[in-house]
């Protein structure tokens, strides 16, 4: 998704007086005919018949449904069967990879995890897509009727890397950093992503389990452990991928909801 979606999408609702009467099929004729008509009634303003006359005639001209519509659920498929097409366009990955790097990917609702097995070590990678989609702050180009984006939109979701072994977990909750040197992470490095927390334990995990802040631990021992998930495989190219595994799974969830919008909106 982009800029220009969402704009489209907040602005689409603002609709001309004019353009209202376009969409039901008055006529300027048939609207200053109207203009007449309500000057000689008792008050009745051209507004109000324009209204009433669109109320009679919102029937779906879009074919994708044989009921009536309301005029706003008109206007909401109509803008859907659009959205959902440029939405579609603009996809750079039709389909979502089955494996990244070594980990099999696997995909359930919004939850998406990554696994790979290495000797006698279980290395596990979870996340969640919802409401992760973050943009650039600095657009790339001048901003013009022609070309309105603000920047790219970007799935960058706080992440979990477990390690098992046996009935022990070694766990790391992770996250993208705004900018190199956050979380702890030494000055001399730029890691696009930081631990903002660890635990060990064994079995399940619980509230009950200690967890300690990634950026109150010994800077020497961050970096360490920075170096620790880089040979399990979590390394910055690693991470560089998972944002585009994430922003593209995301895309896909939204078009899936444009079209769940759509099909619930037409069908009555």
């Amino acid at each position: 998704m982009n800029g220009i979606v969402r704009n489209t999408l907040r602005s689409s609702v603002i609709r001309n007086l004019f353009s209202s009467t376009s969409s039901t099929g008055i006529t300027n004729n048939q609207l200053r005919t109207l203009w007449n008509v309500g000057s000689r009634q008792a008050q009745i303003t051209p507004i109000a018949l324009v209204k009433s006359y669109a109320h009679q005639n919102t029937s779906c001209s879009c074919g994708c449904c044989r009921s009536a519509h309301t005029k706003a659920e008109k206007e909401l498929v109509e803008f859907l069967a659009e959205e959902i097409i440029a939405e579609k366009k603009a996809q750079k990955l039709k389909t979502i990879p089955t494996e990244l790097d070594g980990f099999k990917v696997s995909l359930d609702g919004a939850d998406v995890t990554l696994e790979k097995k290495v000797d006698n070590e279980t290395i596990r990678i979870s996340f969640n897509i919802n409401h992760t989609v973050d943009s650039d702050s600095t657009p790339q180009v001048e901003i013009t009727d022609d070309n309105p984006d603000i920047g790219d939109m970007k799935s960058k979701p706080t992440f979990t890397v477990d390690v098992l072994r046996g009935n022990q977990t070694l766990g790391f909750t992770c996250s993208f950093n705004n900018e190199a040197g956050a979380s702890g992470a030494n000055d001399s490095y730029d890691d696009i992503f930081g631990i903002d927390e660890i635990t060990l334990y064994s079995g399940e995990h619980s509230d009950k389990v200690y967890a300690v802040a990634g950026e109150i631990i010994d800077g020497y021992l961050y970096d360490l452990l920075m170096n620790y998930l880089e040979e399990k495989g979590v390394s910055n190219e690693f991470a560089e991928k998972l944002i585009e595994l994430s922003t593209s799974y995301e895309h896909t969830a939204y078009v899936s909801l444009l079209e769940g919008l759509s099909k619930f909106t037409s069908e009555k």
